[in-house]
């Protein structure tokens, strides 16, 4: 059987937490979870702690002292998921803005030959339901600006919902990975692109959180702005193995 992990960091996620575990455990495709923990103070270490001893050969925790950022909570995630053998490994949010019940989706796609699957709000039209309209046009087209820049036919650059097959994970130097906020997606799907595996969208209906806060701020966008241009001037190699 295929090993599948869903990578799932978290800040201040209480109120969603066991919620998405529960529905990512409901589906019928076999997951394993593991949550990256950055010191949040409320609580929600706790509420995964008292869920793995229900499931404690299926969810899994790291916890970090702090909140050091999106990049570095995934890139933990892929080096222990890589080191405990997942075939496929997938990056989904905590906050239900990305349906668990299209896991199976990007496994899919996966399995059929995709190296990565993206779960896409802008290959088919505009998909993203509960967000401002200025935030909406902001998204589409920073992946319109990303796209030229970077000459890669991936429709939503931005996205954090994917399933990367582990040969991809291995290959990338995850340690030369250097945006760390919403750039970091941009990156490792150029990188993927550049090391020339094969990239597929599979669309999916975007749902801003209804609980929590979102972690969404200008300064991430600034990073990831400027941070194309310096990806377009990088060589990109392979890990040396």
């Amino acid at each position: 059987m295929d090993k599948k992990v869903v990578i799932i960091p978290t800040y201040n996620e209480k109120e969603n937490i066991e919620k998405i575990i529960r529905a990512v455990f409901g589906l019928e495709e076999d997951f394993h979870i593991l949550v990256i923990e950055d010191g949040s103070p409320d609580g929600t270490a706790d509420i995964v702690k008292r869920i793995q001893e229900e499931f404690p050969d299926k969810l899994f925790m790291i916890q970090r002292k702090g909140k050091l950022g999106l990049g570095t909570a995934y890139i933990t995630g892929f080096k222990w998921s890589v080191e405990h053998g997942y075939e496929y490994v997938f990056e989904m949010d905590a906050d239900f803005s990305h349906n668990p019940k299209d896991l199976p989706k990007l496994y899919k796609a996966c399995k059929e030959g995709a190296d990565l699957a993206i779960g896409s709000r802008y290959c088919n039209g505009i998909s993203v339901i509960n967000w401002p309209i200025g935030r909406v046009i902001m998204s589409y087209y920073a992946s319109v600006y990303v796209r030229t820049v970077l000459g890669m036919k991936v429709y939503d650059t931005t996205a954090g919902f994917k399933c990367y097959r582990r040969k991809v994970l291995e290959t990338i130097d995850l340690d030369n990975i250097r945006m760390k906020g919403y750039g970091f997606q941009i990156e490792m799907k150029y990188t993927t692109f550049k090391l020339g595996f094969k990239i597929k969208e599979v669309p999916i209906i975007f749902v801003d959180r209804t609980e929590g806060t979102s972690k969404m701020s200008s300064s991430i966008f600034g990073e990831a702005f400027w941070g194309v241009m310096k990806l377009k001037m990088r060589k990109i190699r392979p890990k040396k193995q």
